[in-house]
């Protein structure tokens, strides 16, 4: 590994980069409390307003109720599907797998620019009119590869011989797969869901092509920046977008592991 002389140089060069990366957020957090409505210092007091503000505006609780909504049906279903698709791809040796992996991991390879604008154009040729359907359609066609890649190590350290002890003992393949696999792959199930819901509720490129008359948060929030006097709103809403964000990404890393 890095010797001792080099360990301060790499030590700095991350602090210089978490600096980096972490400083908006922090700024973020802190306008959330100015009492000035414009993103300047000095700051002209601190303030819980903003705040209170977000429990009025009926327009945004219904944009993160239809985000709430898509994020917990696109998490569950992501989760069943992926897991059927991590149990095929470790479990049995299907024809094609290769090629069934790396289909399964486009969607996050493609940028979400490109799928979203393909999606789009194909719900308009379908017929399809957009609107909150489609937008769990596509949550849930790119939440389905981070559950595959999530259970798919732990079937992979999983013992078999505990599910060909079951099936010896007289189970059949789907009693020992409810009783005995899923039950141990629990915490990462638990944590696919987590992190598909966090993806879901923080996606703004796909659902800004497929969404109809009904707005998720994203890109509600999107469009309230076009008004000055709704930015407050926004960083106070924002603030506590990232503080229950980090919370949902300690949590999955905890049963991750």
């Amino acid at each position: 590994m890095f010797s001792n002389k080099k360990f301060p140089t790499y030590a700095i060069y991350y602090l210089i980069i978490l600096i980096l990366l972490y400083t908006p957020l922090v700024l973020l957090v802190v306008f959330s409390f100015n009492e000035g409505k414009t993103v300047t210092f000095p700051i002209k007091g601190l303030t819980l307003d903003w705040y209170v503000a977000l429990f009025e505006a009926q327009d945004l609780l219904k944009a993160m109720y239809n985000s709430l909504i898509i994020g917990v049906f696109t998490s569950v279903v992501a989760v069943v599907l992926g897991t059927m698709a991590a149990l095929a791809t470790t479990r049995f040796s299907l024809p094609g797998r290769n090629f069934f992996l790396t289909a399964g991991v486009l969607p996050l390879i493609i940028p979400d620019l490109a799928m979203g604008v393909s999606l789009q154009l194909l719900f308009h040729w379908a017929g399809i009119s957009l609107s909150l359907w489609t937008v769990a359609c596509a949550h849930t066609m790119v939440n389905i590869p981070y559950v595959m890649l999530i259970v798919s190590p732990r079937l992979q350290t999983f013992q078999g011989s505990l599910e060909e002890a079951s099936m010896d003992l007289g189970a059949g393949y789907w009693r020992t797969l409810f009783k005995i696999t899923l039950p141990v792959c629990a915490p990462v199930l638990i944590a696919g869901f987590l992190y598909s819901f966090g993806v879901s509720i923080d996606e703004f490129d796909l659902a800004y092509f497929v969404t109809g008359t009904h707005e998720t948060l994203p890109v509600y929030l999107y469009s309230q920046l076009r008004f000055p006097n709704r930015l407050p709103l926004v960083l106070a809403l924002s603030a506590i977008i990232i503080a229950v964000s980090l919370v949902v990404l300690l949590f999955t890393e905890i049963l991750s592991d």
